[in-house]
C-alpha cells in the first residue's frame, strides 16, 4: 500500500495535458510511417488497425480507472478525461483513414455501413462517442448538471463493448487478441455492477 501511495503522490504532481500531445504525436508518427513504408506492404490497412486498436486500448484503460481506484487504490481520476478523449481521437483517425484513404467513394461508404455488420457496429460505437467527446469539458458538466452528465457518459460502456465486438467481427476466425479485449471490457463493467450491488445492499 505504501508503494501505491507513493505512486499516487507522484501522479498528483503530473499534469494531464501531455497526454494530448503524446496522442497527437503518435497519430502523426504512425501516419508518417504509413507514408514512408514503415507499416509494411499494406500501409492503409495497417494504419487503420493501429489507430483502431490504440483507441480501443485507451477506452479499456479509461474503464479501468474506477476499478483500479476502488480495488487497488491507484488514483488515475485526473487523467480519465484525457484518456477518454485520446481514445476518441485515435478512433476518429481510424474512421478517417477508412473513409478517405480506403473506401473513398461516398456511395461505397454507405453501402459498406449498411451491408457489412462489423462496420455497422463500429459506426454505432463511434456515434455514441461523439456526444461524449463534445461534452468532455467543465462547461458541459455545469450546463448538464452532474447527474445528467454522468448518465450521458455511461454511453462509454456501450461504445467500448461495440468497439470490442467490432474488432472481434473484423478478424478472420477466433483470435485471442480481440477476445481478450472484449473480456477485459466485460470484466471491468462487471466490477462496476458488483460495486453498485454492494452499495445498494
Amino acid at each position: 500500500m505504501a508503494f501505491v501511495d507513493a505512486v499516487n503522490r507522484g501522479l498528483r504532481r503530473l499534469p494531464s495535458w501531455p497526454l494530448y500531445i503524446l496522442c497527437a504525436a503518435h497519430i502523426v508518427w504512425l501516419f508518417y510511417l504509413g507514408l514512408t513504408g514503415g507499416l509494411g506492404v499494406e500501409p492503409i490497412k495497417a494504419l487503420e488497425h493501429a489507430y483502431g486498436e490504440a483507441g480501443l486500448q485507451l477506452l479499456v484503460v479509461t474503464l479501468a480507472v474506477t476499478p483500479l481506484r476502488r480495488y487497488v487504490g491507484l488514483n488515475l481520476l485526473k487523467f480519465r478525461r484525457a484518456l477518454g478523449l485520446a481514445g476518441f481521437f485515435y478512433i476518429a483517425a481510424h474512421l478517417l483513414v477508412w473513409l478517405v484513404l480506403d473506401v473513398q467513394l461516398l456511395s461505397q461508404i454507405w453501402a459498406d455501413i449498411v451491408k457489412r455488420p462489423y462496420i455497422t457496429v463500429g459506426m454505432a460505437g463511434f456515434a455514441l462517442l461523439l456526444p461524449l467527446a463534445v461534452t468532455s469539458n467543465t462547461l458541459s458538466l455545469r450546463k448538464l448538471g452532474a447527474v445528467r452528465w454522468r448518465k450521458l457518459h455511461r454511453l462509454t460502456y456501450v461504445a467500448a463493448i461495440l468497439g470490442a465486438v467490432h474488432f472481434l467481427m473484423l478478424v478472420k476466425g477466433l483470435q485471442l487478441e480481440p477476445i481478450a479485449y472484449l473480456l477485459a471490457v466485460l470484466v471491468l463493467l462487471g466490477s462496476r455492477y458488483r460495486a453498485k450491488q454492494r452499495l445498494a445492499a
